[in-house]
């Protein structure tokens, strides 16, 4: 199956080949759960964070540099610097398009590019971008500092990004009303990918924060529960979910809850700090919703998301890979 490596292969085979013993001046090394490291810098704790992204031309450019730096902002740090390595399939892919949407990108969070690489690989079908994304964090915030006690919130609602690939990718095959106008709509949400403004708000409050990718909210706050060791205590019909996302999920028979989440922002906050919190994201114009409560792990079990009556302590798989799959069964058929 496609996605993320699993948590046990990454622990066996990745977590303990580091190179060089880590030194005082590693906060954060690699670890389940932390997207991002933390170095400890005379500016402040430098946070890094690499992701790379393959999309068509027109959009792998401005996703590359929201999901890199959503990472960063997650952290608790601003996005200062970018380094890009772009691969291109052939010079029929115009390096002109995907330069444009980087520094335009860049430009909005605030990041400078600095570095990179850039080649053409005839293995290709697509473009392929990695981005490395650095900034300065006061204090850099854990996907595993949650406590309990904590409140859970959620910014903008899930599925955001997912949305904008379900319309892209099988809109026009799904049997909705007005499929046109629900598609752009949808399509819309790919502008509402970075959630540094949002980072910048909670951290304030923040005693873990965490940007929801693969496998989405469900995902995102199964992680952050296995991260901190702590149990989540959510109402799943709290979390937000957009009129265009659930009504392209219902007809792709896919949950929005699971289906790619970058767009919105995971974080535990303290319960007394949690009004205020709610309070400075509305006047900064950013919805979010205070879904769940942090306690502590049962005695038997370890750290665990409970949705209602459903207990999930496994990494969550992305209901959008099933529909690739058979997309790509039907075109070899």
């Amino acid at each position: 199956m496609p996605g993320k490596v699993s948590p046990d292969e990454l622990l066996a085979h990745v977590f303990d080949r580091t190179g060089a013993d880590a030194d005082e001046t590693i906060l954060q090394g690699p670890a389940n759960g932390e997207d991002a490291a933390a170095i400890d810098w005379p500016g402040g704790d430098l946070v890094v964070s690499s992701d790379p992204i393959s999309l068509a031309a027109s959009q792998v450019g401005s996703l590359g540099v929201y999901v890199a730096c959503n990472d960063i902002a997650a952290s608790g740090a601003d996005p200062r610097w970018l380094t890009v390595v772009i691969l291109l399939p052939d010079e029929s892919v115009p390096i002109e398009t995907i330069t444009t949407d980087l520094d335009a990108a860049a430009s909005k969070v605030g990041a400078s590019i600095v570095g990179g690489h850039s080649e053409y690989v005839d293995q290709l079908t697509r473009p392929l971008v990695s981005l490395t994304a650095m900034g300065a964090a006061a204090e850099f915030i854990p996907t595993g500092g949650a406590s309990p006690g904590d409140r859970v919130i959620v910014t903008k609602a899930a599925g955001i990004e997912g949305t904008a690939v379900l319309a892209a990718d099988f809109g026009a095959e799904l049997d909705i009303e007005d499929t046109e106008t629900v598609c752009d709509r949808a399509a819309s949400f790919l502008d509402e990918i970075s959630v540094v403004p949002d980072a910048r708000v909670v951290r304030e409050f923040a005693t873990a924060m965490h940007d929801p990718t693969e496998g989405g909210v469900a995902a995102g706050l199964v992680e952050l529960a296995r991260a901190s060791g702590v149990r989540l205590d959510v109402d799943a019909d709290a979390i937000p979910v957009r009129e265009e996302t659930a009504e392209l999920c219902a007809a792709a028979g896919v949950d929005p809850l699971r289906i790619f989440g970058s767009g919105a922002l995971l974080a535990t906050v303290p319960s007394e700090s949690v009004t205020d919190c709610l309070a400075e994201l509305a006047a900064a114009g950013i919805e979010a919703e205070s879904i769940g409560t942090v306690r502590e792990p049962a005695a038997d079990a370890g750290p665990a998301l409970e949705f209602g009556d459903e207990t999930i302590t496994e990494p969550v798989q992305d209901d959008l890979y099933p529909l690739w799959e058979a997309a790509d069964a039907s075109d070899e058929a």
